[in-house]
Protein backbone atom coordinates (compact mmCIF):
# COMPACT_ATOMS: atom_id res chain seq x y z
CA UNK A 1 0.00 0.00 0.00
CA UNK A 2 2.60 2.09 0.59
CA UNK A 3 4.73 1.26 -1.98
CA UNK A 4 1.47 2.39 -4.25
CA UNK A 5 0.99 5.37 -2.91
CA UNK A 6 4.38 6.13 -3.50
CA UNK A 7 5.09 5.35 -7.09
CA UNK A 8 1.56 6.70 -8.25
CA UNK A 9 0.63 9.18 -5.98
CA UNK A 10 0.69 13.07 -7.14
CA UNK A 11 0.99 14.15 -3.32
CA UNK A 12 4.02 11.61 -3.16
CA UNK A 13 5.40 13.20 -6.05
CA UNK A 14 5.05 16.51 -4.95
CA UNK A 15 6.48 15.69 -1.28
CA UNK A 16 9.27 13.72 -3.56
CA UNK A 17 10.33 16.36 -5.47
CA UNK A 18 11.44 18.62 -2.28
CA UNK A 19 12.87 15.84 -1.48
CA UNK A 20 15.32 15.17 -4.18
CA UNK A 21 15.33 18.94 -4.67
CA UNK A 22 16.68 19.20 -0.94
CA UNK A 23 19.21 16.42 -1.59
CA UNK A 24 20.11 17.30 -5.19
CA UNK A 25 21.26 20.33 -3.45
CA UNK A 26 23.75 18.86 -1.05
CA UNK A 27 25.31 17.15 -3.70
CA UNK A 28 25.36 20.21 -6.17
CA UNK A 29 26.90 22.56 -3.26
CA UNK A 30 29.06 19.43 -2.45
CA UNK A 31 30.59 19.04 -5.57
CA UNK A 32 31.12 22.45 -6.60
CA UNK A 33 32.82 23.78 -4.10
CA UNK A 34 35.08 20.68 -5.13
CA UNK A 35 35.10 21.51 -8.82
CA UNK A 36 35.84 25.19 -8.27
CA UNK A 37 37.92 24.31 -5.44
CA UNK A 38 41.01 22.08 -7.02
CA UNK A 39 40.02 19.44 -5.16
CA UNK A 40 42.65 16.86 -4.20
CA UNK A 41 41.18 13.40 -2.86
CA UNK A 42 44.72 12.34 -2.04
CA UNK A 43 44.36 13.58 1.54
CA UNK A 44 41.54 11.88 2.06
CA UNK A 45 42.64 8.54 0.55
CA UNK A 46 45.44 8.63 3.15
CA UNK A 47 43.19 9.14 5.70
CA UNK A 48 41.03 6.56 4.63
CA UNK A 49 44.41 3.85 4.64
CA UNK A 50 45.58 5.03 7.57
CA UNK A 51 42.12 4.76 9.39
CA UNK A 52 42.01 1.65 11.88
CA UNK A 53 38.35 0.62 11.68
CA UNK A 54 38.37 0.92 7.87
CA UNK A 55 41.44 -1.87 8.18
CA UNK A 56 39.70 -3.92 10.31
CA UNK A 57 35.73 -3.58 9.54
CA UNK A 58 36.08 -3.09 6.06
CA UNK A 59 39.46 -4.94 4.74
CA UNK A 60 38.85 -5.74 0.95
CA UNK A 61 37.69 -1.71 0.92
CA UNK A 62 40.95 -0.77 2.23
CA UNK A 63 42.92 -2.96 0.31
CA UNK A 64 40.65 -1.18 -2.82
CA UNK A 65 41.61 2.35 -1.59
CA UNK A 66 45.75 1.42 -0.88
CA UNK A 67 46.05 -0.52 -4.23
CA UNK A 68 43.92 0.96 -6.71
CA UNK A 69 42.33 4.81 -5.86
CA UNK A 70 45.43 5.99 -3.72
CA UNK A 71 47.46 5.57 -7.02
CA UNK A 72 44.77 6.89 -8.84
CA UNK A 73 44.07 9.73 -6.62
CA UNK A 74 43.86 12.15 -9.87
CA UNK A 75 41.36 10.34 -11.19
CA UNK A 76 39.28 9.53 -8.13
CA UNK A 77 38.97 13.16 -7.70
CA UNK A 78 37.81 14.18 -10.94
CA UNK A 79 35.40 11.47 -10.53
CA UNK A 80 33.72 12.38 -6.62
CA UNK A 81 34.26 15.90 -7.29
CA UNK A 82 32.07 16.11 -11.06
CA UNK A 83 30.05 12.79 -9.82
CA UNK A 84 28.82 15.04 -6.48
CA UNK A 85 28.12 17.97 -8.79
CA UNK A 86 25.97 16.11 -11.83
CA UNK A 87 24.42 14.00 -9.26
CA UNK A 88 23.16 17.13 -7.48
CA UNK A 89 22.03 18.12 -11.09
CA UNK A 90 19.97 15.59 -11.94
CA UNK A 91 18.48 15.31 -8.90
CA UNK A 92 17.57 19.35 -8.76
CA UNK A 93 16.49 19.07 -12.44
CA UNK A 94 14.42 15.72 -12.11
CA UNK A 95 16.27 14.15 -15.07
CA UNK A 96 17.14 10.47 -14.86
CA UNK A 97 16.30 10.76 -10.87
CA UNK A 98 16.77 6.94 -10.44
CA UNK A 99 20.05 7.12 -12.13
CA UNK A 100 21.04 10.34 -10.09
CA UNK A 101 19.81 9.09 -6.96
CA UNK A 102 21.74 5.55 -7.58
CA UNK A 103 25.27 7.47 -7.96
CA UNK A 104 24.63 9.20 -5.44
CA UNK A 105 23.68 6.46 -3.00
CA UNK A 106 26.94 4.87 -4.15
CA UNK A 107 28.79 7.60 -2.80
CA UNK A 108 27.17 7.79 0.53
CA UNK A 109 28.25 4.07 1.06
CA UNK A 110 31.44 4.48 -0.31
CA UNK A 111 32.28 7.41 1.96
CA UNK A 112 30.83 5.72 4.92
CA UNK A 113 32.98 2.45 4.31
CA UNK A 114 35.80 5.18 4.38
CA UNK A 115 34.55 5.91 7.99
CA UNK A 116 33.42 9.56 6.89
CA UNK A 117 29.52 9.50 8.81
CA UNK A 118 28.75 13.47 8.31
CA UNK A 119 25.26 13.69 6.82
CA UNK A 120 25.96 10.29 4.46
CA UNK A 121 23.67 8.06 7.02
CA UNK A 122 21.02 10.70 6.93
CA UNK A 123 21.47 11.00 3.24
CA UNK A 124 20.96 7.44 2.20
CA UNK A 125 18.03 7.31 4.44
CA UNK A 126 15.93 10.09 2.13
CA UNK A 127 17.52 8.92 -1.16
CA UNK A 128 15.94 5.36 -0.57
CA UNK A 129 12.49 6.98 -0.93
CA UNK A 130 13.65 8.60 -4.05
CA UNK A 131 14.66 5.07 -5.54
CA UNK A 132 11.46 3.07 -4.11
CA UNK A 133 9.72 5.51 -5.89
CA UNK A 134 11.32 5.07 -8.89
CA UNK A 135 9.73 7.67 -11.89
CA UNK A 136 7.07 9.17 -9.50
CA UNK A 137 10.32 10.80 -8.09
CA UNK A 138 10.84 12.94 -11.59
CA UNK A 139 7.21 13.26 -12.43
CA UNK A 140 7.54 16.94 -11.66
CA UNK A 141 11.16 17.38 -13.04
CA UNK A 142 12.77 17.17 -16.48
CA UNK A 143 12.06 13.12 -16.27
CA UNK A 144 8.22 14.04 -17.36
CA UNK A 145 9.33 14.48 -20.91
CA UNK A 146 12.97 12.41 -20.81
CA UNK A 147 11.61 9.33 -19.73
CA UNK A 148 8.82 8.87 -22.20
CA UNK A 149 11.93 9.88 -24.97
CA UNK A 150 14.30 7.18 -23.94
CA UNK A 151 11.26 4.70 -23.91
CA UNK A 152 9.87 5.47 -27.17
CA UNK A 153 12.91 6.65 -29.67
CA UNK A 154 15.45 4.83 -28.25
CA UNK A 155 14.34 1.48 -26.36
CA UNK A 156 11.34 1.32 -29.07
CA UNK A 157 12.29 -2.28 -30.67
CA UNK A 158 13.35 -3.18 -27.10
CA UNK A 159 10.05 -2.41 -25.49
CA UNK A 160 8.10 -4.22 -27.91
CA UNK A 161 6.13 -7.76 -26.56
CA UNK A 162 7.61 -10.52 -28.49
CA UNK A 163 3.85 -11.31 -28.98
CA UNK A 164 4.04 -8.80 -31.60
CA UNK A 165 7.49 -9.66 -32.92
CA UNK A 166 7.47 -11.65 -36.63
CA UNK A 167 9.14 -14.74 -36.45
CA UNK A 168 11.04 -15.19 -39.15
Amino acid sequence: MFMEFLRNNKIAAGVLTILRVYIGWQWLTAGWGKVTGGFDASGYLNGVVNNEAVIEQYPTYHAFIENFALPSADVFSFMVAWGELLVGLGLIVGVLTTAAAFFGIMMNFAFMFAGTVSSNPWLVLLTIFILAAGYNAGKFGGDRWVIPYIRTVIFKDKLTPLANKQVA
